[in-house]
């Protein structure tokens, strides 16, 4: 199984558009010692000519434009993507969905919850069904395994397992609306199986870690984890408002954070994606990037290839 990081920033990217904090200043004036990024995307596939996508990221067309295994390859409309994965409802992992709307066929697999926001709350999201087949909705249930379909319904030999890690809902639904939905869906963690037995975490997003959650992460063989902040209070530290990591849904990276929580982890290989603008592990010159690279932990970079 062939894993491509097309993004690895969290919302908003890396320099964010509206953020001139020591982070994105430095890079813009070419002083800083790292790495720019585009939002979180995961592609995925197990012979390079079908391709999945681990939800679907603001910069998706940039991305899929620098990167040609995910552009057509035969003359007029074509794609090797047969689908996504979506792990919430946040705008960062469905806005994307609009670039694939040019009647495109491909799959959709999400929660009932997830499909019920998109299709039957945002009438933006109709234009992914305005002809009959253009798009599959298959609703997944946590705690469920699958496999991805190829767009000719076939099993593509990558397999998933999807469970809970969450009930949160992005602020963009209502409180009355979340009261409707199941808590347990509004927040994936997910198992990718190769054909080859390869096994594969994805994690961008996670509140909390616990005994269950680190049993699980022990048999991957490759581990994406949630590295949004680097501390708790980061964006009040660096903005003077806002919120905590943890009220946002992200555990951070030090104090009582992933790092110590996930140390005794042997098995992965350990990758920080969705990393925050003002997360300051980005600066390979400071002492929190060393820190992450002590501890044995990578940091995503846009364009990585992985294989399993």
């Amino acid at each position: 199984m062939r894993i491509r990081v097309l993004g690895s920033a969290a919302g908003g990217g890396f320099p964010q558009w509206n953020c001139n904090c020591r982070n994105c200043g430095s890079l813009r004036a070419g002083t800083f010692a790292g790495k720019s990024r585009t939002q979180t995307q995961v592609a995925i596939s197990n012979d390079d000519r079908t391709w999945f996508l681990l939800n679907t990221s603001p910069d998706l067309r940039t991305q899929i434009e620098a990167t040609p295994a995910l552009q057509p390859q035969i003359a007029g409309r074509d794609s090797p993507i047969a689908g996504a994965l979506l792990t919430s409802g946040d705008i960062d992992q469905v806005a994307g969905l609009l670039s694939l709307r040019e009647l495109q066929p491909f799959r959709i697999y999400c929660t009932s919850s997830i499909r019920r926001i998109l299709q039957e709350d945002n009438s933006m999201f109709a234009m992914l069904n305005r002809v009959p087949g253009q798009v599959s909705w298959t609703e997944i249930a946590s705690g469920g395994s699958f496999p991805f379909l190829t767009l000719a319904g076939k099993d593509s030999g990558i397999g998933c397992t999807v469970f809970s890690l969450g009930s949160r809902y992005p602020a963009y639904v209502s409180p009355e609306r979340a009261a409707g939905l199941k808590p347990e869906e509004a927040l994936l963690g997910v198992v990718v199986v190769s054909a080859s037995g390869g096994r594969f975490a994805y994690m961008p997003a996670v509140p909390a870690v616990d005994d269950w959650l680190l049993q699980r992460l022990e048999s991957a063989d490759l581990l994406l984890f949630d590295g949004t902040f680097w501390s708790d209070d980061e964006l009040i530290r660096v903005q003077g408002s806002g919120s905590t990591a943890r009220k946002m849904g992200h555990i951070p990276v030090s104090g009582e954070g992933s790092l110590r929580k996930l140390a005794g982890l042997r098995r992965p290989r350990k990758v920080f994606v969705h990393v925050n603008n003002t997360n300051p592990m980005l600066d390979e010159s400071g002492p929190e990037y060393r820190e992450v690279r002590a501890a044995g932990w990578e940091i995503a970079e846009d364009g990585w290839s992985l294989d399993l």
